[in-house]
Parts: C-alpha cells; sequence; structure tokens
C-alpha cells in the first residue's frame, strides 16, 4: 500500500513541487494511448465466478470457481497444462510471461512464456530443433478469437530454460527470458532470445550482446527500440541495451545499467527510499565493458562503476511514455516497489512501496473500499508481472502474498482489486491486454491455465 509519509512529502514540498513530483502516475491521464481515460477507485468487489466454458474443462476444474471477479466481468479457461495442442503435443507446464499482439480476423495472439528447466510437459516445437536438448523450457503460440475462445495453440520455442518473463516489441515479436545463469554440456544459458508473433523459431539463437545474467523481463521504448532489462536477484541492476541497428536486436549492441546521478558511486534503493516516493531522481548509465561472461558477473562490474542496486527486478513493461519496473521484494518492509523510468526526462520515480496496512488509515487517500490485506497483514504485496491496461492504469500480478490477486493502481496512486485466486496458492503472470482493450488475458502458473478475461477495462468505480 503506498505509504503515508508521501503526505508528509508534499506538505513538506509546497503544491508546486508536489505536483511535478507525482507527474509518473498523473501522466497516465495525459498520455494513454486510446481515448480520455476515465480513472477511479477501481471496479467494485470480487466474487468468485465459473468460467464461461466450465463444462468444457479437465474433470478436476468443472463446476469450480477458478477465479473471483467483479461484478460485469466474465472468462473463458483455455490452453491448460495436459490438453492436446493444434500440433499435436501436449499444453506445457509452468505458466508464466505474455504477451497480446494483433492478429487477423479481429483475433489475438498470445506468445506464452514457460517456466521449466525439465517437465513431464516439457516445451516441444513440431519439426523444431531445441537451443538445448537438455532443457526443456521454452514458449508456446495461442491463436484466441474475438469472443475470448481458442482457435489454435502450438510450440514456438524450444530447448531454454526457465523463460519467466519477457516483452513485446513494437515491431511484432515477443522477448523471452531466461530467469537463469549457467549451462550443460551442450550450451550456456541466461539469455534473451526472439520470437515472431504468430511465428515459430525453428532453429533458435540467442543475444548474447543483450547481456547474460539471471533474466527477467524486458520493455521497449518505441522511439528508440532501445531494450530495459530486469534482473531477479537481490542485488539486480536495471539495464538497457542499445542496438546498433534500430528494431534489428540480433546485429549486436551495447549494454549498459542505471546509476542515479545523486549517488555516482552507487545506492542500494531497496531500503530508505520511501521519503522519495513520487519524486523523480536524476539518472545516467554506466556501459557493461563485457555482457557475456563466463562466470555471473555483468551486475558486479555495473556496481564497481556505481550503479544502482535494485532487489529483485521483476516485470517491466512500457506504457505511458514510462518503463515501469517492479522489485518484488523491496522497499523497507521488504514486501514490494514499482519504479518508472521516463526516457524522455532520465529520470526514475518510486510510483509505489507496500506498507503493513496496519500503518494506514482508512482515510488515507491510497486505501479503497475494494482494498483487503492479505494474511501477512498488506493490502498488497509481492508483486511480480506488470502491464498497462486500455486506460492507462497499471496491474500487478502477485506472488507470495498469501492470496494471490491482481491488484491495479490507477492515477492517484490508490489500489484495487481486479482478480483473485480462487483455486490454490498459485501465482498470476502474464498479465495483457488485447489490442482493443476487450480482454485481459492472465496466467495461473499452476496448473498451468490461461485466462481470457473480458470487462469494462476502461471504466471503473468513481
Amino acid at each position: 500500500m503506498l505509504n503515508v509519509t508521501r503526505r508528509r512529502f508534499f506538505s513538506a514540498c509546497g503544491a508546486g513541487a508536489a505536483a511535478a513530483a507525482i507527474a509518473p502516475l498523473v501522466a497516465q491521464t495525459a498520455r494513454a494511448a486510446q481515448g480520455t481515460p476515465a480513472f477511479g477507485r477501481g471496479f467494485g468487489a470480487l466474487n468468485p465466478k465459473l468460467p464461461l466454458n466450465a463444462d468444457a474443462l479437465p474433470s478436476d476444474l468443472r463446476g469450480v470457481p477458478l477465479l473471483a471477479l467483479p461484478e460485469g466481468f466474465e472468462y473463458t479457461a483455455v490452453s491448460i497444462t495436459g490438453q492436446t495442442m493444434s500440433d499435436g503435443n501436449a499444453v506445457p507446464a509452468g505458466h508464466d510471461g505474455m504477451a497480446a499482439f494483433r492478429g487477423p480476423h479481429a483475433s489475438t495472439i498470445l506468445v506464452r512464456n514457460h517456466e521449466l528447466r525439465t517437465s513431464p510437459y516439457p516445451v516441444l516445437v513440431a519439426g523444431g530443433t531445441p537451443y538445448d536438448s537438455l532443457r526443456q523450457g521454452g514458449t508456446t503460440t495461442l491463436v484466441i478469437g474475438p469472443k475470448g475462445e481458442l482457435v489454435s495453440d502450438y510450440g514456438s520455442l524450444t530447448g531454454t530454460e526457465r523463460n519467466c518473463a519477457g516483452g513485446p516489441t513494437p515491431w511484432g515479436t515477443w522477448l523471452t527470458c531466461e530467469e537463469t545463469f549457467g549451462e550443460t554440456d551442450n550450451a550456456r544459458h541466461g539469455y534473451v532470445f526472439e520470437v515472431p508473433a504468430g511465428g515459430v523459431v525453428a532453429d533458435p539463437e540467442p543475444l548474447t550482446a543483450m547481456g547474460r545474467f539471471n533474466h527477467e523481463a524486458a520493455a521497449v521504448d518505441p522511439a528508440t527500440s532501445f531494450v530495459y532489462q530486469t534482473e531477479d536477484r537481490g542485488d539486480s541492476l536495471f539495464y538497457r541495451y542499445i542496438p546498433a541497428v534500430h528494431s534489428e536486436l540480433a546485429y549486436g549492441g551495447s549494454l549498459w545499467a542505471l546509476r542515479l546521478k545523486d549517488w555516482p558511486a552507487g545506492i542500494d534503493t531497496r531500503s530508505g527510499f520511501r521519503d522519495l516516493l513520487n519524486l523523480p531522481l536524476a539518472a545516467d548509465w554506466v556501459r557493461i565493458d563485457e555482457p557475456d561472461p563466463a562466470t555471473d558477473t555483468v551486475r558486479a562490474e555495473g556496481r564497481s562503476k556505481g550503479a544502482a542496486v535494485f532487489s529483485r527486478g521483476e516485470g517491466a513493461w512500457y506504457g505511458n511514455g514510462f518503463v515501469y519496473f517492479v522489485c518484488s521484494n523491496g522497499g523497507d518492509a521488504g514486501r514490494g516497489q514499482v519504479f518508472a523510468y521516463d526516457p524522455a526526462a532520465e529520470t526514475v520515480t518510486l510510483v509505489f512501496e507496500a506498507v503493513p496496512a496496519a500503518d494506514l488509515g482508512d482515510t488515507d487517500p491510497s486505501w479503497t473500499d475494494d482494498s483487503v490485506a492479505d494474511n501477512g497483514g498488506f493490502v498488497h504485496a509481492a508483486p511480480d508481472n506488470i502491464t498497462v491496461g486500455p486506460d492507462g492504469r497499471l496491474y500487478l500480478c502477485e506472488d507470495g502474498s498469501g492470496v494471490e490477486k491482481v491488484v491495479g493502481i490507477n492515477h492517484a496512486g490508490q489500489l484495487f482489486e481486479v482478480a483473485r485466486n480462487e483455486i490454490n496458492g498459485s501465482e498470476f503472470c502474464g498479465a495483457c491486454f488485447s489490442h482493443d482493450g476487450r480482454f485481459m488475458f492472465l496466467n495461473m502458473q499452476s496448473p498451468g491455465i490461461t485466462f481470457a478475461i473480458r470487462g469494462n477495462w476502461r471504466q471503473g468505480q468513481r
């Protein structure tokens, strides 16, 4: 939950400074891509609901509410682990990061990660060669029809390891990231791979210039084709890849790590930043000279040059003119932070930090009627994947809160619940929206289900 120190900070700064300080969230109003956003607190209370295709699900999921959603929202459950895909292979396990692309005939193409090393339900690509035959992670591709129904699904990349998150590109590809650093007798791991939406990678090649480290997510600035990357380590860095040729990542480029100008020798952002909430901090970048090392040294090189440390960098997404990125256990309470990097202004702003609900009164401006504390006493905790909705609001997937939810953040910094896992404690991941804003697509990692959730995503309660 947003910290009450924000109010104290505003009082100290005065109205003019405060207005400038909240730019990364307020700018959602001005920069939302489609129409005039109708920001509100949320969509209302959540209630358990059956999927529209409940009768067609596997027997152990039939007749069971899988999600709790607001009134007026409905969903289908598609492409479940163990089902047979259109290419004849089984749907793999470990659903994770995902992105949506405009497809033909009002369809949506989803490219979905599978966070696997080895599994009884591996990723297989018909007619394709695995990057490493000893590893069974990769991606699958789904074609979703205009009513949220599954049209087809198939393997699109195989032989990689622990494909956790990633990010879409403006040129219609998915960057799938290996959350690992290691090697087998066949290949090194810890790389990014590029997958065309609607296509198959028959002979995978890693994008080595983008760095070899414990990758998590990627977000692309469409104006420059620079790729911003997170790293899932307790002492991780935030990276920028500058391709030598615009939108051609495989042609090589340079890797950089973010530094905060006020701390040129380096700073650990995991604690002590609550009083800097919504205050833009000037940033620059230090170059990584060895992006593809034999040992796990990329972040050590960056830190030696003054790069800022972030605690477990997870999801990242470009939207509203910002690159939003998540630190899943950052903050004074160790329960999560969200930062916004502004490429135009070269600033980084802490826009969210989870604090105990007990620290907040029910009159706090970030509290909403939709907010329910988890069993750790936090209104929202352990954020992982992040996306930006068609109305410019942020949506966070939880992993480790105790009661796993999707939580939204509106332009005023208010939190509201969007979805809740009704069947187990598995994380949500891969949240993304169709090009027309009608559907949120969402994964539940175990038992491995992709959801198509339809609702009025542009209108919340006032």
